[in-house]
Parts: structure tokens; sequence; C-alpha cells
């Protein structure tokens, strides 16, 4: 167990939950009466005071000890729980997990576009008179593109397990974030959802360097996890949000942690799932025939024949 306080680790929690909480730095700065480079001194991991980290904590709602990091880190809302992902993902070399439908960072940039979509038509307009529902939406959004951007650049090693009935229902329902939607526009993210998983079923085919993909036919844990390996210690990351299917964005929370027992059981959920999974050639051929099965014809794929 790490007995060590890594202070960069909690300047990027500090400002994870500050933008989960919608904060700029000037506001932040200002509520604690301090000036803007402190703040970004401290959001770098220059720390200088415990007084400093217990004002911050306060403020922002969360415990001492969860901002130190010491055991579980619990976050509460998703746009502090993706920049943590995106800050986890800087400095790790691969990344394992269980992901709702796949895994964000392997989606299509079509797929942000839907998204946007989703996200917006979810939240009541009841909810949004102050239009601090969709500023949030995009601060999210905004993290997430930049997580995969980075990804991209990077290219750490992922092996993403990929839930079949998770697929089957995208395919059945696709991306949707409420039940009363016109059935035209119904059709037209179900198409989007079968393009997608044909782009699924590409990224097998063609193999891309340290990106592998399993199948996973058995039922799975209900909650999302990434587990992060980074040089000299591995991260847990367990979470309710979800970017398929009925996304969740709203209510919940996520754990972090390091600690060796979680990370011990969960690396042996992995290492189970992905024994069992579907790879390579087969993959390809259940996957297509799920297509065939559950997915609305591609009328813009007829067209473009």
């Amino acid at each position: 167990m790490e007995t060590s306080i890594r202070f960069n680790d909690i300047g990027s929690r500090l400002r994870a939950h500050r933008i989960g909480k919608g904060l700029t730095p000037e506001m932040l700065a200002e509520k604690l009466g301090i000036s803007r480079a402190a703040l970004y001194r401290a959001e770098k991991g220059q720390i200088r005071k415990i007084e400093m980290l217990t004002s911050v904590a306060d403020e922002l709602g969360v415990s001492l000890t969860s901002l130190m990091g010491v055991g579980v880190e619990y976050v509460s809302t998703a746009t502090a729980f993706f920049e943590r992902m995106r800050q986890l993902e800087e400095d790790c070399q691969q990344i394992v997990g269980l992901f709702s439908p796949v895994s964000y960072l392997l989606t299509s940039n079509d797929y942000d576009d839907m998204l946007r979509e989703v996200l917006q038509e979810s939240v009541p307009q009841e909810q949004d008179r102050d239009g601090s529902a969709t500023k949030a939406i995009n601060a999210m959004l905004e993290i997430l593109v930049n997580r995969k951007s980075s990804f991209r650049l990077r290219r750490p090693l992922i092996a993403s397990l990929i839930s079949s009935a998770d697929l089957e229902r995208f395919l059945l329902h696709g991306l949707v974030g409420r039940h009363d939607l016109p059935q035209r526009v119904v059709d037209e993210r179900r198409r989007k959802a079968r393009r997608e998983t044909q782009h699924i079923v590409e990224l097998i085919r063609d193999q891309p360097i340290g990106i592998q993909i399993g199948i996973v036919r058995e039922p799975v844990p209900a909650t999302s996890f990434q587990i992060f390996r980074q040089t000299n210690r591995s991260v847990l990351a367990i979470s309710p949000y979800r970017l398929g299917e009925q996304p969740n964005v709203r209510l919940g929370v996520a754990l972090i942690t390091s600690a060796p027992e979680a990370m011990s059981l969960h690396e042996e959920i992995a290492a189970r799932l992905w024994g069992e999974a579907l790879k390579g050639a087969e993959a390809i051929e259940y996957l297509e025939a799920m297509i065939e099965q559950y997915g609305i014809a591609d009328t813009s794929a007829r067209r473009k024949a």
C-alpha cells in the first residue's frame, strides 16, 4: 500500500473537483480568499499548508481524505470523474476495463456529436432554466474529447471488454436521452448505433497496435470499472456513469482507489472475463450476426452503395 503523499495527484484532484462544481479558477480563488496564482500553484501540486487543503475541501464539498487520496477517493459528479480519468490516462501505460457499450476512447468521432444531442435531450427543460445543466454538459464533453485526442496521440495499450448484452440493447434502442422521442429520431439513432458497432468490428479486424477488444457473453457487473497501470502503481476506477444506451451523467458516486484488495479482486474479474471473451475472427463473426439480427437497416449505407 502507498504510504507517501503524491502532491501532484492532490493538485489534480483539486482541479477535477473544481471543474465538477462548475467553478473557474478565479471563482474558487475568490471564495477561498487567495490569489489566482496561489490556486494555480496548488493545482500543480505546490501545496504548502494543510490549512489550505482543509479550506479547499470544505469549499468543494469533499472530504480532506478524499482530496488527499487516502484510502478511497469519492467523486460525485460525472464532470469531475471524467477529468480524473483524463489525468490518470496521461500517466498510464495500459488501460484494462469493462465499459458500456465500449470504451469511449475507442468510439468514432461521429459518436461525440450523437452523445451531445443525447445528453442535451436528457435534461428536463424545467431543470435548465438558467442554462447551468447545458453548461455542465458542454464542460464534460470538452473533457471527453480531450481524453480521446490525448489517447490517440499517446497510444497507451488498451484492453476493452465489451458486454454482448450491452451491444444488443445499443442496437435495439440506439443512444437516447429519453423515451418520448419521435420514431424517426429513434430510427436514426439506431442507424448510428449500427454504424458504431460496425466501427468496433473494423477495429477488431484491423487490429491497431495496442488495441485489444474482447466480447463478453456472460453476465457482467452493473457498474463499469477501469484499471490504469502506471509505472509504479495501478489505479482502479469504478463508475456508475454511462455514456452508452440510456446514458447517466447526472447521479452517482464513482470510486477511485489503489487499495491492494480492491485492485486484486478487479484484476481477477478482468482476467477471467478476458480469458472467456471472444476475440479476433470469432468476435467479428459474432458481432456481424448480432448487427444483422438486432440492427436497423442503414439507409445511408445503401445510398452510398
